[in-house]
């Protein structure tokens, strides 16, 4: 339900680590007086460990409490158990207690790392690169059209090619039945304001290789793709309203399908622009 209301990924994790026996530092807590050792691989905007994966062996610095006023925030019919578990509860592992004095936590990877790689890549092939942040977060369809319109903007005065990327992790407020993700949504927003614009190319995927809860990791959308959308009659604004981002590419063969990937640095996304006179 609070992904359906577009919350993001640190309101539903606030939520989820205090309806959990394990999340929230609770496992570290289980195997204390062991000391516990953390590798983490980040999917969340930030790279706080105590929201990747809820934390499960990282102590919460927020409250039940907290978890019940986003709840109510977003008018969440809350059954009564949860209700009075989140009024009563007081186990969750305080930051500073000393069980925790002997934990390490590493970072292995983040969204950042990805960024780099592609922006290195780039680079080898002779294009500029602009990185918007690693961090990204706000409405898919809204985020896509802003950087849309960034690259139609710096097009207007380019003489070299020009690689925009961005990582973090979007949200879709769904109002529609139809099939989708953050990611292919994103990109749905971008063609709207595109719209064939010559030599702007992109795609938006998960890194993990699953956006949403589809089998496709995102997909990609080339200049030469709108004569395509036009003749097989595809309106991105209805698609759009029915959250139907998914079937918009299928029809396009657009999505790009490469099955879990196993790892997960969240969403990476990457605008191609193009001089005009190229």
């Amino acid at each position: 339900t609070l992904l359906r209301c577009g919350a993001p990924i640190r309101e539903i994790n606030t939520v989820r680590r205090h309806l959990s026996r394990i999340k929230g530092g609770r496992l570290a807590v289980a195997a204390h007086p062991a000391r516990v050792i953390t590798y983490l691989i980040s999917d969340v905007p930030g790279d706080d460990p105590a929201l990747i994966a809820s934390g499960p062996t990282i102590p919460d610095a927020t409250t039940p409490l907290d978890a019940l006023e986003i709840l109510e925030r977003y008018s969440i019919d809350i059954p009564e158990a949860v209700r009075s578990h989140l009024v009563s509860d007081d186990t969750a592992p305080k930051p500073h207690s000393p069980e925790f004095g002997l934990d390490r936590t590493i970072v292995q990877a983040r969204a950042c790392d990805a960024l780099r790689a592609a922006e290195a890549s780039a680079n080898l092939a002779g294009v500029d690169v602009r990185v918007l942040g690693d961090d990204l977060e706000g409405e898919a369809r809204e985020l896509g059209g802003e950087h849309a319109t960034m690259a139609l903007t710096l097009q207007k005065d380019l003489k070299e090619p020009l690689l925009i990327l961005s990582g973090g992790e979007t949200s879709v407020t769904v109002s529609g039945e139809g099939r989708g993700g953050r990611n292919v949504e994103y990109l749905l927003g971008a063609i709207s304001v595109l719209q064939g614009a010559s030599n702007i190319h992109a795609l938006a995927i998960d890194t993990d290789g699953i956006d949403g809860s589809e089998d496709n990791a995102g997909a990609i959308f080339g200049p030469n793709d709108w004569s395509r959308v036009q003749a097989l009659k595809l309106d991105p604004a209805t698609y759009l309203a029915r959250n139907d981002a998914y079937s918009f590419f299928e029809a396009l063969d657009g999505l790009i399908i490469t099955g879990p990937t196993r790892t997960n640095v969240n969403d990476f996304r990457a605008i191609l622009v193009l001089p005009k006179s190229m």
